[in-house]
Order: C-alpha cells, then structure tokens, then sequence
C-alpha cells in the first residue's frame, strides 16, 4: 500500500544495504507499536537489520530461532528465521533474504510471541 499523507517516512536504503519490508500488515502494526513504546530501541533493531541481519554482535539479542521456527515460507521462498529482542519482551522475528538482499519483518510487537513459551 503507497503511504498516504500523515504516515511516517520511511528512510531510503543504505546504499549496498539490506531493504527492510513488512511480510504482513499485521507485523506493520506491531513495528508501529514499537515505534511508540521503544523508538531508541526499534531505531537500533532497524540499523542492525539493515546493515547486518545475519552477523549478531550480540547474541543474546539477535538469534536464529531453532525447531519449528527455524524457517519460514515468505513470497514462496523458505528463508531462515531470526529474532532480535527489542525489549525485555518486545521481538521482531524477521526472514533475510540474500539473494535479493531483502529482510522481511514477519513479526514485531512490544509483548513476547505467544509461540516461544
């Protein structure tokens, strides 16, 4: 959907960077809400997914998720999936995909993914 007057500007690519997009409206959302309650936080979680979304240089916060999340199938490619915990319990699981140098956010929010407890 083309932005439309009032939404947020999204920042261009960095050039031979990595494009950040949403894989669902509903991860748009969630990333919205993080913008709100964690914007230092979400402006980092950007920076190191665009720049370097599959070099963690901190582990304990930017992970391969493992056993049934390990992948996932986005725009029909089954792409590894990661976490980058945002806050305590704000996640955004996101899909790098190099051969298009594409990491798609399919799941971001301020509360902890039901799915991992």
């Amino acid at each position: 959907m083309p932005a439309k007057r009032g939404d947020r500007v999204a920042p261009p690519g960095r050039p031979g960077g990595w494009e950040a997009r949403f894989a669902s409206s509903e991860a748009a959302k969630g990333w919205e809400q993080l913008c709100q309650t964690a914007r230092s936080n979400t402006w980092e979680a950007w920076v190191v997914l665009t720049e370097r979304p599959t070099t963690p240089e901190n582990p304990a916060r930017q992970h391969r998720l493992r056993g049934a999340l390990a992948t996932r199938q986005v725009g029909g490619a089954v792409l590894v999936q990661w976490q980058y915990e945002v806050t305590a319990g704000g996640r955004i699981w996101y899909c790098p995909d190099p051969d298009r140098r594409i990491v798609w956010i399919v799941s971001a929010g301020p509360g902890h993914p039901k799915l991992t407890e």
